[in-house]
C-alpha cells in the first residue's frame, strides 16, 4: 500500500531546509546523474568543523542516527533516505532534539558519488535494509556488488561498513558479496543480542519489532582493505 503524503509536506520540508543537503535526482535519470553530475559537499562548511563523518543509508524515521549523534557529539553524520515522507519525520525529530551534527540527503543511494567526496567517510551503516529476495531485484540490494563498489570509493582506507538485518538469507548473501568485493569480515554474529556486541548496540524501531517476534538479529562489520591482527 502506498504511503499517504504527509499533511503540509512542502512547508514542513522547507522548515527543515537547513538540515537537507540534497533532494531528488539532479538529472533526468539515475545513470546520467551518477556518471555526469557532481556537487561535492565540503564537510567543514556544512558542519562548521573538521570532525570525522559517518553515513547511514536508509535512515528511516531517524531513530538510529539521532541516538548515534547524541552519543558521539564529536562525529558528524549524514543520513540518506529516499522516501520524502519518511525523511521529513527524521529531520523534524533531529530539530526537536537540537542536534547540530546530522544532515540529510533525500536521494537514491545510487547517486551518492554526486555529493560525497571519495575516501571521505569513516563508517557506513546499513540497518535493516530491504532484503529484496527476488533474483530480478538483486542489483537493487544495498549490499549488491553495484553498491559495494560505490561504498569502496566513498570509504576512507581502513573504513568500514556495519550491517544489521533480521534476514538470514540476506545476511549470507551480504557476507559473500563483502568478501567478493575485497572487504575483510569481522565481528560476525547471527544472534546480536546474545553476543559481545550487544552492549553498545542501538536498538532501532524495526529491531525492537523484530525482537518482539522472537527473530534473530544478524550483524557483521566489513573493513575496507586487508586488516590483520597485530
Amino acid at each position: 500500500m502506498r504511503m499517504r503524503r504527509k499533511r503540509n509536506l512542502e512547508p514542513r520540508m522547507e522548515a527543515c531546509s537547513d538540515l537537507l543537503l540534497a533532494r531528488g535526482k539532479p538529472c533526468k535519470n539515475l545513470k546520467e546523474a551518477a556518471e555526469g553530475y557532481r556537487a561535492l559537499l565540503g564537510y567543514e562548511k556544512v558542519f562548521g568543523n573538521g570532525n570525522p563523518v559517518e553515513l547511514e543509508i536508509g535512515c528511516g524515521n531517524g531513530g538510529f542516527i539521532i541516538e548515534k549523534a547524541k552519543r558521539e557529539p564529536n562525529t558528524n553524520f549524514l543520513a540518506v533516505e529516499l522516501c520524502t515522507n519518511v525523511i521529513l519525520t527524521a529531520m523534524e525529530r533531529t530539530k526537536a532534539a537540537g542536534l547540530g551534527n546530522i544532515r540529510f540527503l533525500n536521494i537514491p543511494a545510487e547517486i551518492l558519488e554526486c555529493y560525497l567526496p571519495q575516501e571521505s567517510i569513516g563508517v557506513i551503516y546499513l540497518n535493516f535494509s530491504t532484503p529484496l529476495p527476488e533474483k530480478s531485484r538483486e542489483k537493487q540490494r544495498l549490499t549488491s556488488m553495484r553498491f559495494l563498489e560505490i561504498y569502496k570509493k566513498l570509504l576512507k582506507e581502513g573504513g568500514r561498513i556495519e550491517q544489521k538485518t533480521d534476514s538470514g538469507e540476506f545476511f549470507d548473501y551480504s557476507l559473500n558479496r563483502f568478501e567478493e568485493a575485497g572487504f575483510t569480515l569481522t565481528d560476525v554474529t547471527r544472534d546480536l543480542h546474545h553476543s559481545p556486541y550487544a552492549e553498545d548496540n542501538i536498538v532501532t524501531e524495526y529491531e525492537a519489532a523484530f525482537l518482539a517476534k522472537g527473530l534473530f538479529i544478524y550483524r557483521a562489520v566489513a573493513l575496507k582493505g586487508e586488516h590483520r591482527d597485530s
